[in-house]
C-alpha cells in the first residue's frame, strides 16, 4: 500500500544519501573539468530549461535540462554534472514548491545519476584506447545517456512505488514506453551535440542551446496536444454519457404512461445485439443497434393515453399518427450530437422489405441493415409479451409467424439468424419478460477512465520531461 508522505526515517535515508553523494563529489572535484565557460553554459541551459518547462496539464512538465546534464557528465565530469543537477532542482523549486520530501529525493536523484553518469564514462573512457574522433566516442556518449536515464526513472519509480502503491512495471508501461521514442531522439541529439563540440567548440554548446529549446518546445506541444485530445474524449463520452440518460429519462416517463415501454425496448435491444452479433457485424455496429433499439420507440411521446394503451378501436387518425412516431423519434435523436446515424435506424424501423412499411415505403437494400434487425427484434417481442396490448403467442407460434412475413415484412436473413438463437440452448431469448430496461442502458452508460490529478513531484526528467 501507498502513503501520502514518507516517514521519518525514509527522509532521514534520503538525506544520508544525499550527503554521501555529496562526498562522492568531493572526491570526483579533484579530477573533473572545471572549465568555467562550458560549465556556466550547460549551467544557464540547464537551469533555463527547468524554470521555462511546458506544462501538460496532467502533471508533466517538459525540461530539456537532462540533455545538458548528460553533456556535463561527458566533458566535465561526474562532480560538476552533479552540481549542475543540484542547482537546477534548487533554482526550480522555485517555480514548483515541491513539498520538502519531493525536493530532498529530487536533489538526491539529480545529484546521483550526472555523479554516477560522469564516473562511469570517465572511467571507460580513461581506460580504453577510444579517442574523441572515434565512433565509439559517440556509441558511448549514447550509452551514458541510457544509464542515466535507467537511473533517473529507477530511482522516480522506487519512490513513486513507495508513495503510491504502483508497481515497477506499471510505470514503465505508463511512463517510460509512451515515451521511449522521443527519449531515443534525445540520445541522438545528444550525440550530436557531443560531435559539435568536438568539432567547433564552445560554439558548438551555443547551438545546442538553440536546438534544446526548440526540441523542447516541439516536445511540450506533442504533449499538451495528446493530453487535449485526451481530454476531449472524455468530455465527449461524458457528453454521450449525459445524452443517453437524457433519452432514458424519456423513456421512463414514458414507461409511466406505458407500463411495457421500458421493458420492450430493454427486449428489442438485448435481441438486436445478439442478432447484429450472430450475423457478423462489428463491434461498433452491435453497439449502434443497440441504443437505436433501446431508443426506437422514443417517438411515442406523440400519442395520446388512448393509443399507447389501446384500450379502445384506433381510427384512421390514430393510424396516422401512429406511423409519425418514428420521424418524432429521429428528430429527437437527431438533435443530439454524433447520434445521426442512430436517428437513421430509428426513422427506418418500421419499413418494410415489400415497400408497404412507414413513414418512407422504403423497400429491400434500402432500408438499413440495421433498422431491419430491429424490425425482427420488435415484431417477435410484441407477438410473444405477456405487457403486450394483444394476447401473446407462444415462441414458436412467433417463429412460425417470423417465417410467414420473411421476404414480404422482415429481412429473411435475419428471421433465421434470430431463429437459429431461439432455438438454441440460451432459452432466455424466449421471453421477453426478463429485459431489464436498467441493464441495457448500462452497457451504452461508459465514461472513459481518467488518470488521477495525484501524483508524486518527482521531477522526472527522462529526455526532458518530469512531473510538475
Amino acid at each position: 500500500m501507498g502513503t501520502d508522505r514518507p516517514t521519518r526515517p525514509v527522509v532521514a535515508g534520503q538525506l544520508a544519501g544525499l550527503v554521501v553523494v555529496l562526498i562522492g563529489v568531493a572526491i570526483d572535484a579533484p579530477s573533473s573539468n572545471w572549465d568555467p565557460a562550458l560549465f556556466g553554459i550547460l549551467l544557464g541551459f540547464s537551469i533555463f530549461s527547468d524554470l521555462t518547462a511546458t506544462d501538460t496539464g496532467e502533471g508533466i512538465s517538459i525540461s530539456g535540462s537532462f540533455l545538458a546534464l548528460v553533456l556535463s557528465m561527458v566533458f566535465l565530469g561526474g562532480a560538476p554534472a552533479a552540481l549542475i543537477g543540484l542547482l537546477t532542482m534548487v533554482v526550480g523549486w522555485l517555480r514548483w514548491h515541491e513539498e520538502t520530501h519531493f525536493l530532498i529525493h529530487n536533489l538526491l536523484n539529480y545529484s546521483l545519476f550526472p555523479l554516477v553518469g560522469g564516473i562511469v564514462f570517465h572511467a571507460i573512457y580513461a581506460n580504453t584506447a577510444i579517442e574523441t574522433t572515434d565512433p565509439g566516442f559517440y556509441v558511448l556518449v549514447f550509452g551514458i545517456f541510457l544509464l542515466a536515464l535507467a537511473i533517473n526513472f529507477s530511482l522516480i519509480a522506487m519512490y513513486a512505488r513507495y508513495l503510491k502503491g504502483e508497481t515497477f512495471l506499471k510505470q514503465v508501461r505508463t511512463a517510460l514506453i509512451p515515451l521511449l521514442p522521443s527519449e531515443l531522439m534525445a540520445a541522438l541529439m545528444a550525440v550530436g551535440v557531443a560531435f559539435l563540440y568536438v568539432k567547433v567548440g564552445i560554439a558548438g554548446v551555443a547551438l545546442f542551446g538553440i536546438v534544446l529549446i526548440t526540441f523542447q518546445y516541439l516536445l511540450g506541444a506533442l504533449l499538451v496536444s495528446k493530453q487535449r485530445a485526451k481530454e476531449l474524449e472524455t468530455r465527449s463520452n461524458q457528453l454521450a454519457s449525459f445524452q443517453v440518460g437524457m433519452l432514458s429519462a424519456l423513456l421512463r416517463t414514458l414507461d409511466l404512461r406505458d407500463q411495457m415501454t421500458a421493458r420492450h425496448s430493454a427486449a428489442v435491444a438485448r435481441y438486436s445485439r445478439a442478432i447484429a452479433q450472430r450475423a457478423g457485424f462489428s463491434r461498433q455496429e452491435e453497439e449502434l443497434v443497440h441504443i437505436a433499439a433501446l431508443l426506437h420507440d422514443i417517438g411515442k411521446f406523440i400519442l395520446p393515453d388512448r393509443i399507447l394503451k389501446a384500450n379502445v378501436p384506433l381510427t384512421d387518425e390514430d393510424w396516422m399518427l401512429i406511423k409519425r412516431h418514428p420521424q418524432q423519434g429521429a428528430r429527437v435523436v437527431s438533435a443530439l450530437d454524433g447520434y445521426g446515424p442512430v436517428a437513421d435506424i430509428i426513422l427506418a424501423h418500421h419499413e418494410r422489405i415489400d415497400g408497404k412499411g412507414y413513414p418512407r415505403g422504403l423497400k429491400g437494400d434500402e432500408i438499413p441493415e440495421l433498422a431491419r434487425i430491429i424490425s425482427v427484434s420488435d415484431t417477435y417481442d410484441v407477438m410473444t409479451a405477456r405487457d403486450s396490448y394483444r394476447t401473446p403467442m407462444s415462441s414458436q407460434d412467433a417463429i412460425t409467424e417470423l417465417r410467414r412475413v420473411a421476404g414480404a415484412q422482415l429481412d429473411a436473413r435475419f428471421v433465421e439468424v434470430f431463429i437459429e438463437l431461439l432455438e438454441g440452448k440460451d432459452v432466455s431469448f424466449q421471453h421477453g419478460e426478463a429485459a431489464d430496461f436498467e441493464k441495457e442502458l448500462a452497457l451504452e452508460s461508459r465514461i472513459a477512465e481518467t488518470a488521477s490529478p495525484d501524483g508524486p513531484a518527482n521531477r522526472f526528467q527522462v529526455a526532458g520531461v518530469q512531473p510538475s
